[in-house]
């Protein structure tokens, strides 16, 4: 007998004879211990992020938390972010990424580790006294400066100290994961003191205070009151992660409104994870929907082809991608994993297969791709810019947050290749693994070369035969998908994104083959704009174009080390696809599996680049449109490259990454976005740190979005008044000749807002 499912209903068959609706059970994931990769990119970049887990010292990535609670250190600190200010967090990250490669591997050294840090931190805990545990600088003073009710929050700085809340979610997340994956109960004893303390640290506040706390960046902190009252059934929990849920966020999204163009992108993210899940324990039917139109507004309008999206840190307009196209700062890594748990809570709490395909293409062409094959190292910004290239981290020199998150990246891969009902398996994504449903007496090894090639064969081996169903994904970039068992072709009817279900008696040995067929498309931006991506199935195709050129391929410390600040190659330098795309598809020649000539170039798997500049995006020209348009990319490259070779540094005021590279601290300050730039006012003071390398910038440009009344503002450069040059079309020049730190204060003369600032910028001449 086979059966057909598709979403939330069964379709039964029988040999043609009847039919009858059920619905469906709900879905499970089955835990990292139960699935074992077998060889192939997945268990390579499993192994090679393992290398790196070990290579990192737990007594350093400690070292924070022991200061925070006077307690001597046993090694110096890391360096770059784990010691400007956001001191502590990767340590959380570190504590999830042992606990899901220990439950991947069962490598006995990541458990070591990680009740060796479980312990300290206990011990920190316990000297605090408060169930209070951080490495966050100056916490103690801090924390009680938001209790009282001092608080003085904007996008990224609270009262001055970077993203405090977001820090400490890293530590919840790492100590749930500890007891959910591993069953470390200290951890789970230290997590619930920890909430507790946090409980205690906003009662006094109003739901306005908190509001208020919540416009910086925090994570997932309410998704961490949801796992609290997971562990515990303690409705205080649930009721406190209702509390700290942003409703500037989450009530246009009620309204089906959006409101994300020029937010800080992975910000808003985790909130919404958290939303998904207080939804899913309390029935809040219009949080639930809230969600899920985030969920299609991100991937449908937002998300490019190998699944990232935002640039510079930030969602770019829906209508218009041409930022994103020029930056090196293209999607974050980080933006990706967390779009990849969000879209794994929605495809078990829905239990609809269509969330996987989104969930399978980024984990393919981004998360896959965003870690050094060979040498190791994770990728921060993958840009999109033609003929440009990434940066990967390095262990004793990186500490960006998607070093954290990259951490964990590669250490479960096996979260979905299977999941379950009561008794039913489903298998979701073709990588050759194991599985070990010791629950129920089934294994299954499944043997797969794909993408490389179009087949997957599963073997089952059981104690004694048995009645139930394996479910097999029918992907949406599946052709002539055929399903044999045991050699026999088994008739199917159904649609893409959805299952075949294969309902019979089981015996041990019993082999399902799945075969297929894919076929390239060119993909074009959301924006509707001429430039595309040739993809494959679900792989997103690109080429090598040059090693030259790679500055700071592997990062060093700096502060701006995570980008890929090397030059850049004009963009009308770059491969165009004149005529019509359809054209260009059929003039693809294979030259191996999923290796393509197209003219001088070569086509292959994006995760497979590395080392190299690339292009994935091709603008399409008609041959009446080239010449035209052609030329005015090239007039606009010419200015935009002349610009840049005249730059020393520059700030875009309001974008989180770039303020805190500059050292950014303000008061009573304000950021948005607004015609197509962000901006940052105050009605106090606001200041950053710019560096005049070799004392060759001359000018400072100062930008504002409206009028520049020079009256309202005082500029001081490193405490001296600034010497104004120029003042026009809404840019101030600055006189910084010869001066090579430059501290500039921008302080408002009344309590009325500042100009919108939106760049800061240091010019030869």
């Amino acid at each position: 007998m086979i059966i057909f499912f598709n979403k939330s209903k069964i379709l039964y068959s029988l040999l043609g004879f009847f039919t009858a609706f059920l619905a469906v059970a709900q879905m499970q994931s089955f835990d990292l211990k139960e699935v074992r990769l077998n060889d192939g990119p997945f268990k390579n970049a499993q192994d090679v992020d393992l290398k790196y887990i070990l290579e990192l010292n737990p007594d350093r990535l400690l070292a924070p938390y022991l200061i925070a609670s006077g307690i001597p250190v046993k090694a110096e600190r890391y360096g770059n972010w784990e010691s400007i200010g956001l001191d502590g967090h990767i340590a959380g990250h570190y504590l999830s990424a042992l606990s899901m490669m220990y439950a991947s591997t069962g490598n006995t050294e990541l458990k070591n580790r990680l009740e060796y840090m479980i312990s300290e931190l206990a011990i920190c805990q316990e000297k605090n006294g408060n169930g209070y545990v951080g490495g966050i600088p100056q916490g103690k003073v801090f924390w009680d400066r938001i209790h009282n009710g001092d608080i003085d929050g904007s996008n990224f700085g609270l009262n001055n100290t970077w993203v405090p809340i977001y820090n400490i979610h890293k530590l919840f997340a790492g100590l749930y994961d500890a007891y959910h994956y591993t069953g470390n109960k200290k951890a789970k004893d230290i997590l619930i003191k920890l909430g507790d303390w946090f409980i205690e640290l906003i009662r006094p506040l109003s739901d306005e205070q908190i509001q208020n706390i919540l416009k910086t960046e925090h994570g997932g902190i309410n998704e961490s009151f949801a796992d609290l009252y997971i562990l515990t059934k303690d409705k205080k929990y649930l009721e406190t992660a209702e509390k700290i849920s942003h409703l500037a966020i989450l009530n246009p999204l009620i309204k089906k409104e959006d409101k994300l163009t020029g937010l800080h992108a992975n910000t808003q993210i985790p909130k919404v994870i958290g939303f998904e899940k207080i939804a899913m324990f309390s029935g809040n039917k219009k949080w639930s929907d809230a969600v899920q139109f985030f969920w299609k507004n991100v991937t449908q309008k937002r998300s490019v082809a190998f699944g990232g999206n935002s640039f510079a840190e930030h969602f770019n307009p829906v209508e218009d991608f041409s930022g994103m196209v020029k930056s090196n700062q293209g999607p974050e890594t980080c933006n990706s994993y967390n779009m990849e748990r969000l879209g794994k809570a929605l495809f078990l709490d829905k239990s609809d297969v269509s969330y996987l395909d989104f969930y399978e293409r980024t984990l393919y062409n981004h998360i896959l791709s965003s870690q050094h094959p060979e040498k190791g190292g994770f990728v921060y910004f993958t840009p999109i810019r033609p003929n440009h290239y990434r940066v990967y981290s390095q262990p004793e020199t990186s500490m960006w947050c998607c070093v954290g998150s990259g951490l964990e990246n590669h250490s479960k891969y096996g979260e979905l290749i299977y999941s379950h009902t009561a008794k039913d398996v489903f298998v979701n994504l073709f990588i050759s693994s194991k599985l070990n449903w010791k629950e129920k007496d089934i294994y299954l090894e499944q043997s797969t070369k794909f993408p490389f090639e179009n087949n997957t064969d599963l073997v089952l081996k059981l104690k004694k035969s048995k009645t139930f169903s394996v479910n097999i994904r029918y992907p949406k970039w599946a052709e002539n998908f055929e399903i044999f068992v045991n050699g026999k072709i088994q008739k199917t009817e159904i649609k893409p994104s959805s299952y075949v279900i294969l309902k019979r008696k089981w015996k041990s040995g019993d082999q399902i083959t799945v075969k297929f067929k894919t076929s390239t498309h060119l993909e074009s931006l959301p924006d509707g704009s001429n430039w595309s991506a040739f993809v494959n199935g679900p792989i997103v195709l690109a080429a090598k174009t040059s090693d030259k050129n790679l500055d700071g391929l592997f990062a060093d410390d700096s502060r701006m080390g995570h980008v890929a600040a090397g030059k850049y190659y004009p963009l009308d330098q770059a491969y165009a696809l004149i005529g019509e795309k359809e054209d260009y598809v059929a003039k693809l020649k294979e030259l191996d599996k999923l290796h393509f000539r197209l003219d001088s170039l070569e086509l292959e798997p994006f995760f497979e680049i590395h080392d190299s500049r690339y292009q994935m995006y091709f603008q399409n020209y008609t041959k009446e449109q080239y010449q035209e348009k052609h030329a005015l990319l090239k007039q606009q490259e010419i200015e935009a490259m002349a610009l840049e070779s005249k730059t020393i540094d520059k700030i875009n005021c309001g974008e989180q990454q770039s303020e805190v590279d500059h050292r950014y601290k303000g008061e009573k300050s304000e950021s948005g976005y607004e015609d197509t730039k962000a901006w940052r006012s105050t009605r106090s003071y606001i200041s950053y740190q710019l560096v005049n390398k070799k004392k060759s910038g001359k000018l400072l440009e100062i930008s504002t979005i409206d009028n520049f009344k020079i009256d309202t503002i005082t500029i001081l450069i490193n405490e001296k008044p600034a010497n104004i040059v120029s003042l026009e079309n809404k840019v101030m020049s600055l006189n910084v000749d010869n001066i090579e730190e430059i501290n500039i204060k921008i302080t408002a003369k009344t309590t009325r807002n500042s100009p919108k600032f939106y760049q800061l910028r240091i010019l030869k001449n």
